[in-house]
């Protein structure tokens, strides 16, 4: 009995040692590929069993133009194998000025762009009172901005002020001619208008659309829609049913 559980406890021990082996044998520390150009820390990388990959470029004052200028994990770092190490590549010193794009539209702000070798970054829109629609009103770096980093200018676009709304007033019971002339003045449209179907009149008859132009205006309305309470904007249709006097 005392010699099985001492093999038990031998086997125990090398399992558990063959698995650490295994784990520890599969992890590394990551090169340090700053300073090195694109294709040398890719093959460094790429020799260790790592994925390499360049994300982005910065402007840098202190690695020369085309070498790694930073990557992530930092050299040093316990991975395992086939882990990816994403770079940053040096644009060396910034060179380009940063043009202004205010006051353009979008669409020319990033020809602008562009035409001086940058690129537009994040662009956000927002609406504000008394803005021209689709207009650069602020960027960043600034115009003429020096210490850079980055290759990207970022715009906040204008956007059309939202129309003006109004909760629907109620016209039911009112003649058409009254409510045409609410409408007019509050610039909603008439929309389409129905004439409902004459008291007394076979319950298979249909509700008859009639043009607006040809319904009495003394003619009572007897439904709305969009009904009273509800939110509309400048140059909504309001339809009506009427009953004909």
């Amino acid at each position: 009995m005392l010699r099985a559980l001492v093999l038990l406890l031998v086997a125990l021990i090398s399992a558990l040692a063959t698995m650490r082996f295994a784990i520890h044998g599969r992890e590394l520390l990551t090169p340090n590929l700053v300073g090195k150009t694109p294709a040398e820390a890719r093959r460094v990388a790429e020799g260790r069993g790592l994925q390499f990959e360049i994300e982005r470029q910065y402007y840098s004052a202190s690695i020369p133009e085309g070498e790694i200028l930073s990557q992530l994990p930092p050299a040093g770092t316990q991975v395992r194998r086939g882990w990816q190490v994403r770079a940053a590549e040096s644009l060396g010193p910034q060179r380009v000025q940063i043009p202004s794009a205010l006051g353009e539209s979008e669409r020319a702000a990033e020809m602008n762009i562009k035409r001086r070798g940058l690129d537009v970054g994040a662009v956000a829109e927002v609406a504000l009172p008394g803005a021209t629609s689709d207009e650069v009103i602020s960027q960043s770096p600034p115009p003429n901005a020096s210490g850079v980093s980055a290759p990207k200018i970022n715009l906040l676009v204008s956007l059309p002020p939202p129309p003006q709304a109004f909760v629907m007033p109620s016209f039911v019971g009112q003649p058409l001619a009254s409510a045409r002339l609410v409408l007019q003045t509050a610039g909603l449209r008439m929309g389409t208008v129905t004439v409902a179907p004459a008291p007394g009149s076979p319950s298979s008859a249909q509700t008859s659309t009639q043009p607006p132009a040809i319904i009495a205006p003394a003619g009572i309305i007897l439904e709305q829609n969009p009904f009273a309470g509800q939110e509309v904007t400048v140059g909504s249709p309001v339809n009506f049913q009427v009953r004909q006097q």
